[in-house]
């Protein structure tokens, strides 16, 4: 789609190119020098829209002065049915340019014609990504990790796919190993506790203490009394565990399809272990010889393996002694393999037996230490887990009220849930706010998100959509519709607040690819915040009910673009463009 400011950039190096060209035609520079010249965006629009450093980067080859070589590309600068209406030569040397009307018109013409596609590109066209988020353990309530964790990797997936990609949104079901067992033991010591009473059945003490455990135990009671008592301890904890499972796991698909997430696949880790695939991917690692055995158990030589990946990488052996290399342990004396023999196979199954090109994993900040020993044990395994796989590390998010730390709900009297937040916080506000940049902490003010003024953004957005869209009705109902592009004439928008308006339309195709590189869907809320402001500051600036025809078309069209660019954004964040409010 039309990205209009690198169109932009484009246009001044290919003029300042030409320039050159002919000026070292005319004597004037000597030819044959290649130039790596940058373009950027003045930070104060007093030095132009666009400026290149064409001039500053040649001059040493060139062995002239910045200046004597910007003023000899001015001189064969030709502007003729271009973006520019004028250049100048500032400061040391830089070249800047200044955007006529029709770039502004073509931008509105852009947001016109593409409508709900204004901002995608096929930049990752042809690109198979997986997005795996939230994961958790199926043992409990989701908590505000989880929140965080669920807003962040569903936008991300949608930014991906606004980029082109074909994006796999999907959550690991932890239903196999220590946490199910616990899960298990803890299910069985409530029931036990029900049926003989608690002083006759000790809790044991890492087990999971919350009241869901004891509501569980009380539902499998009711269902099957007593007929679990005596039997063999295995069958009754197995019995247990699925039937919490069966029904933790609909709830926290349910408490997510609250929050608008869905995922195209639950991927089940017991799954890998019924199959035989974890088994298989040890041996794989074995018959590379990455693994040794010693006191009984099974070990990964994690610590060689991300050695050889810091020598390829090129890391000096200083660096690398810094470095606290241990390995880990793939499958214990007893028998059982550990979590991490189990998150090796489910990654390589996506890689090997999926195809995915590239996969995402959302992870809490805490899981920093198993990054690099997940993509070394890609590499040891030839899937190249160092480029295709990246994993977004989020921080921990505090809940305020009043600027006192929340760590209760009110309704509840325990620790918040997702449910508990949704409860209490609109599900817009709390995708809003949770979609923070990742690597920051976060501070969730439960006041703020619930506040109807200005200093809410969530609310600061929407009513700039549905003041738009109160103004179309209205003009409308007049018998003025939004016009067609071709009925506008865009120079009758050289106002400072209009033209700072279509810059920032335009910059949504930019901040969208920059959210896609650095997966950070956060580029989506500043830039959302920004658009608002700008509209709202041409729209107390600039009459539009009331002028003269023309100009009213125009500065209408202006208005119905901005509601255009944030009603795509705000799907983009999962939130909703309210048309009143």
């Amino acid at each position: 789609m039309t990205n209009m400011i690198q169109q932009a950039k484009d246009q001044v190096l290919e003029l300042t190119l030409a320039a050159y060209e002919a000026a070292a035609e005319a004597g004037q520079l000597p030819g044959g020098v290649n130039v790596r010249a940058g373009v950027e965006i003045p930070k104060d629009p007093a030095n132009g829209d666009y400026t290149t450093t064409f001039a500053l980067a040649a001059a040493k080859a060139m062995k002239r002065s910045p200046r004597e070589i910007a003023s000899a590309l001015l001189e064969h600068l030709d502007l003729t049915g271009t973006y520019f209406a004028s250049a100048e030569i500032a400061g040391a040397g830089f070249l800047n340019f200044r955007l006529g009307s029709d770039w502004y018109g073509a931008v509105l013409e852009a947001v016109s014609r593409e409508g709900a596609d204004y901002g995608r590109s096929e930049a990752l066209k042809g690109q198979r990504i997986m997005v795996e988020f939230v994961s958790a353990n199926p043992t409990g309530p989701m908590h505000m990790g989880n929140a965080r964790g669920g807003v962040l990797g569903d936008t991300l997936a949608s930014v991906l796919e606004a980029a082109g990609a074909q994006v796999w949104r999907e959550f690991y079901v932890n239903d196999a190993g220590n946490q199910i067992e616990k899960f298990a033991v803890s299910l069985e010591a409530r029931y036990l506790q029900i049926l003989l009473g608690e002083d006759a059945v000790p809790f044991p003490e890492d087990g999971y203490h919350g009241d869901d455990i004891r509501e569980l135990a009380q539902a499998f009671y009711e269902e099957e009394g007593r007929s679990y008592q005596d039997k063999p301890v295995q069958e009754r904890r197995r019995a247990l565990a699925a039937f919490g499972l069966e029904r933790n796991i609909p709830r926290m698909k349910s408490d997510l399809a609250r929050y608008k997430i869905s995922y195209d696949q639950w991927f089940f880790e017991s799954e890998l272990h019924d199959s035989g695939y974890v088994a298989e991917t040890v041996r794989l690692l074995t018959d590379r010889g990455y693994t040794y055995e010693k006191e009984g158990a099974l070990w990964l030589a994690t610590g060689r393996i991300l050695e050889e990946s810091c020598r390829r990488a090129g890391k000096s052996e200083k660096d690398i002694a810094k470095l606290e290399l241990k390995d880990d342990v793939l499958r214990r004396a007893n028998g059982f393999y550990t979590y991490f023999a189990a998150d090796i196979a489910y990654h390589r199954n996506k890689f090997e037996k999926r195809g995915f090109d590239r996969v995402i994993n959302i992870w809490g900040a805490d899981h920093h230490g198993h990054v690099a020993r997940l993509k070394g044990a890609m590499d040891a395994l030839g899937l190249d887990g160092t480029g295709r796989l990246d994993i977004v590390l989020m921080q921990l998010v505090k809940l305020l009220r009043d600027g006192e730390v929340v760590r209760m709900s009110k309704r509840t009297g325990k620790a918040i849930s997702l449910t508990d937040l949704l409860d209490e916080v609109p599900v817009d506000a709390a995708r809003w706010f949770f979609n923070a940049k990742p690597d920051t902490q976060m501070d969730f003010d439960l006041g703020l998100a619930v506040r109807e003024d200005s200093e809410n953004p969530i609310y600061y957005v929407e009513y700039a959509h549905a003041r738009i869209c109160s103004l179309v009705r209205a003009l409308e109902a007049e018998g003025y519709p939004v016009p067609a592009m071709e009925a506008v004439d865009p120079a009758l928008l050289p106002g400072e607040t209009e033209t700072a308006l279509i810059k920032q339309l335009a910059l949504f195709c930019e901040e969208l690819r920059l959210a896609a590189r650095d997966y950070d869907p956060s580029h989506l809320n500043r830039y959302l915040v920004e658009l608002a402001g700008c509209f709202h500051r041409f729209y107390t600036a600039c009459r539009i009910k009331g002028e003269e025809p023309a100009l009213l078309s125009a500065r209408l069209k202006l208005a119905d673009a901005a509601r255009s660019v944030l009603k795509n954004g705000m799907a983009l964040l999962g939130v909703d463009a309210p048309e009143k409010m």
